[in-house]
């Protein structure tokens, strides 16, 4: 089913679930700091891990959200969330798990499939989510994801944020797919 840009609007019982099922799926993140657009988010910078690099599509920028949490995204709204979990590598979710997850938490939404993917370092859900409303139909469509990235002992746990367009959540998981860390200079 296609999901144009414009469908993918916000709507408040959209957003609240949304980062309910975020919160759920995602926890803390060890803290994160500004960067300038286009460029790879190092962990000097981010407070991720020293040499974590998160590559961001040109005109993104990162921050700290008030809860911890590592976002990113075009000017003036996140798009993405990255939280880490360190040394929980071995713990990385299937993503038949995290599609569980997103089911059990998002009750009052009609979710699509749209893409699963499952390598041995990364795991992808794609969906399309409608609030399902009280007279029987559905609200608007939005497109979402929702990732888990291994990189060595470490577990990265990514998600698009509500109000996303279709490309960002295109963009956020190739950002997600692309995490990586190198190792301390000498």
């Amino acid at each position: 089913m296609p999901v144009h840009a414009s469908t993918a609007r916000k709507t408040p019982r959209l957003l609240g679930l949304g980062l309910v099922s975020l919160g759920v799926l995602l926890g803390g993140c060890e803290g994160c700091q500004k960067k300038a657009p286009g460029e790879d988010v190092q962990a000097e910078d981010a407070g991720l891990r020293s040499g974590v690099k998160v590559p961001l599509p040109p005109g993104w920028s990162a921050q700290v959200a008030t809860d911890g949490s590592f976002q990113a995204g075009p000017p003036g709204r996140p798009a993405l969330r990255v939280d880490l979990k360190p040394g929980q590598g071995e713990q990385m979710p299937s993503s038949e798990t995290l599609a569980d997850n997103v089911r059990q938490q998002m009750k009052q939404f009609t979710l699509s499939l749209d893409q699963e993917e499952d390598t041995a370092s990364f795991a992808l859900l794609r969906v399309t989510m409608a609030p399902a409303l009280t007279d029987g139909g559905l609200g608007p469509e939005a497109p979402a994801f929702f990732g888990a990235r291994r990189v060595g002992d470490d577990l990265f746990l990514c998600a698009s944020l509500p109000g996303a367009s279709t490309e960002e959540v295109r963009l956020a998981t190739e950002a997600c797919r692309s995490i990586q860390v190198q190792a301390a200079p000498r």
